[in-house]
C-alpha cells in the first residue's frame, strides 16, 4: 500500500482585489504580524490601523490596478499554475496544495484538507528563497502553531531557504538568457529590504555588523543571516552567467519608514549609476520566485523613472522564475530529496 504524501507552497499574499478597501484589509493583516513590524505591540496598533493603512491603501490600491490581470493577482495566479505543474510533475503519490501567508487562501484552510488527505509526510516550502523572520520565520511559525492541534503529526520537513540551491540559481540564469545579448552597461541584483535591527535579533552569536560588511560574504559566523544569503545569490548568478564583480550590484528595494535598513538602497545605486554614465541596466530580482507589485511596478515603472531621471536611460527586468520548468524542477528536487 503506497502512502500519501503532501506539499505544501505557501506564498506571502496579495489583496483578494485591487480596491481600496481589500488592499487596506490585506496591509493590516500583513503589516499587524508583530515579525514584520516587530515593535511594541500598542505602538504597531497605532501606527498600522491609525496611520499607514488608512493613508497607504488608496495609493496601494491604484497600483494594485495597473498589475492586476483579467484571472486576479499576478502572485495569485502565478503560484497557482506552479501548484498544478507540481502536482503534474510529482504524480498520485502526492498531494499538492497552496496558500498565502496573508489573506486567502489561508495556510488554515490547506493544512486541512492535508490532514483530511490521511498523508503520511508533509513537505512545507515557504516560496522565499532567502531566509528572514520576517517571511519565512513568520509562515514557520503560523504552519507549527496549526499542526500543534492536530492528534497525528506525519513526518515534517520544513525548507527554510533555497538562496543557493542549484536548480533555481539555474532557472534565474535561463530566465536571464533573453536579455544577455542586449547592451547593458551594468546588473543590478535588487532584494526586499529589511530592518536591520532583524538581522540582529536573527543573529544568534552577536557576528552581526552595523556597518553591514559582514553579510558581503557568507560564512558559518552569517550563514543564517538574510543580508549575507542575498549576497550570495547575487554571488551565485554573477559566476554562473559570467558577469564580472565590477559589472553588478547589489542592492535593496522597499524601505519603508525612517529607520535603518539593509543597504546600498537601490534609489541611491541607480542615482550613483547614473551618474557615472552608466545607460542601461539589467535588474534581477532573486528575492521573488513570483512576479508581483515589487517586480512588476517598483523595478518596471518607479526604478526606470528613477534612473531616467537621474540620466539613464533604461532599466531591464528579467522576470522571476515564475512557471519555468527549471523552477519546478526545483521544487521536484526540494520535495524529494
Amino acid at each position: 500500500m503506497n502512502s500519501i504524501k503532501g506539499v505544501l507552497l505557501i506564498n506571502l499574499g496579495t489583496p483578494l482585489s485591487p480596491s481600496t478597501s481589500d488592499v487596506r484589509t490585506y496591509l493590516k493583516e500583513f503589516l499587524l504580524d508583530e515579525r514584520v513590524i516587530d515593535i511594541n505591540p500598542i505602538s504597531r496598533n497605532l501606527l498600522v490601523r491609525g496611520i499607514i493603512a488608512p493613508f497607504r491603501a488608496p495609493k496601494s490600491a491604484a497600483i494594485y490596478k495597473k498589475v492586476w490581470t483579467e484571472k486576479g493577482s499576478p502572485l495569485m495566479v502565478i503560484t497557482q499554475n506552479v501548484q498544478a505543474l507540481l502536482v503534474q510533475k510529482l504524480g498520485a503519490e502526492y498531494v499538492v496544495d497552496m496558500a498565502m501567508r496573508y489573506q486567502e487562501p489561508t495556510i488554515e484552510a490547506a493544512l486541512e484538507r492535508l490532514y483530511k488527505a490521511n498523508i503520511s509526510e508533509l513537505t512545507v516550502i515557504p516560496l522565499f528563497p532567502q531566509y528572514a523572520s520576517a517571511s519565512t520565520g513568520s509562515v514557520i511559525e503560523k504552519v507549527m502553531a496549526l499542526m500543534s492541534k492536530w492528534q497525528y503529526h506525519p513526518n515534517l520537513k520544513i525548507i527554510n531557504n533555497f538562496y543557493n540551491h542549484p536548480l533555481y540559481i539555474k532557472a534565474v540564469c535561463e530566465k536571464a538568457k533573453p536579455f544577455l545579448d542586449k547592451d547593458f552597461d551594468h546588473v543590478l541584483f535588487s532584494f526586499h529590504g529589511l530592518p536591520v535591527r532583524q538581522l540582529f535579533k536573527s543573529n544568534p552569536n552577536g557576528h552581526c555588523k552595523d556597518d553591514g560588511k559582514c553579510c558581503l560574504s557568507l560564512t558559518n559566523n552569517n550563514i543564517h543571516c538574510y543580508s549575507a544569503q542575498c549576497f550570495e545569490t547575487a554571488r551565485l548568478l554573477a559566476e554562473t552567467l559570467n558577469i564580472t564583480k565590477d559589472m553588478y550590484t547589489v542592492c535593496f528595494q522597499s524601505r519603508l519608514g525612517k529607520e535603518k535598513w539593509t543597504t546600498p538602497f537601490a534609489p541611491d545605486v541607480l542615482k550613483e549609476l547614473a551618474g557615472q554614465g552608466k545607460k542601461k541596466i539589467l535588474a534581477f530580482s532573486p528575492a521573488f520566485v513570483s512576479d508581483c507589485l515589487e517586480t512588476l511596478y517598483e523595478i518596471v515603472h518607479e526604478f526606470d523613472e528613477d534612473f531616467k531621471a537621474a540620466g539613464g536611460e533604461k532599466v531591464q527586468l528579467v522576470p522571476c522564475v515564475n512557471e519555468h520548468p527549471i523552477w519546478i524542477e526545483a521544487l521536484e528536487n526540494m520535495v524529494k530529496s
